[in-house]
């Protein structure tokens, strides 16, 4: 499949899923004749259109497990601890089957984690690392990224950023713009900022909190793997361990 890209910036190739930060290129948006405002303040109408066809497609391109699959049984349960609404927005949560290491979320409640990262977590680990992708879309995060990678594919391929934006879009398109928000590198701050929702989330629907600590402890350990300059844009998992760790010393006092 055509998605390599891997969990949360966690960092474990230095995407948390890696490319270059939320950003536009000026330089196609000059030469399509696009206006960067107009691609950047899509309506919430269109990024919600936008991401329920872009992971429709993504859902087309990948092996979703089955309803008896036990990656299936074991998210249902892990669905229902955390939730099946973020905002006001209902949260549709499935397994691709593959071995790839990631799981991502758009700004429709389009939740995806792949049998890859459930081998290597526990159920509250995967509840952590869930609780974060929520964080992304609850702060906006998401949306951001949606719009810029909208932005990019509509000054490469000289789409005009209209009403009704996602009726325009190929199937080829919209693989390349859910393949442009999964792999968009969320700033350091953003990413601490949904570590932390993650936590006050699970605290809050009285879920242990120690599973974000090992699941950034595990992500420590393929850290270890990387060149350092893969990771200078993200927070080190192994910081973001000991910040759960300082956050629950916290919760104790």
């Amino acid at each position: 499949m055509k998605n390599k890209s891997l969990l949360l910036a966690v960092a474990i190739s230095a995407t948390l899923l890696a490319g270059c930060k939320n950003g536009v290129n000026g330089n196609l948006i000059a030469s399509s004749g696009m206006s960067a405002y107009k691609a950047a303040t899509l309506s919430d109408a269109d990024v919600k259109a936008l991401s329920n066809n872009a992971c429709k497609q993504m859902d087309s391109e990948n092996q979703l497990a089955g309803s008896k699959s036990k990656y299936t049984k074991r998210l249902s349960k892990i669905a229902k601890a955390l939730g099946n609404n973020i905002d006001g927005t209902p949260v549709s949560y499935k397994v691709y089957m593959t071995s790839d290491i990631n799981a991502w979320a758009m700004a429709n409640g389009c939740v995806r984690v792949y049998s890859g990262l459930m081998d290597l977590m526990t159920d509250n680990e995967i509840e952590g690392v869930l609780g974060h992708e929520l964080g992304h879309v609850s702060l906006g995060h998401s949306r951001k990224a949606m719009q810029t990678a909208y932005a990019t594919l509509a000054a490469r391929d000289a789409i005009s950023a209209t009403s009704g934006v996602a009726a325009q879009l190929s199937q080829s398109q919209l693989g390349d713009l859910a393949e442009g928000v999964i792999n968009s590198a969320f700033s350091r701050s953003q990413e601490s900022d949904a570590d932390d929702f993650s936590f006050d989330l699970l605290k809050k629907r009285g879920i242990n909190t120690q599973g974000l600590v090992t699941a950034f402890d595990k992500f420590a350990t393929m850290d270890a793997g990387h060149a350092k300059s893969l990771m200078d844009s993200h927070p080190a998992s192994a910081d973001r361990a000991q910040h759960m760790r300082d956050r629950i010393a916290e919760d104790k006092k």
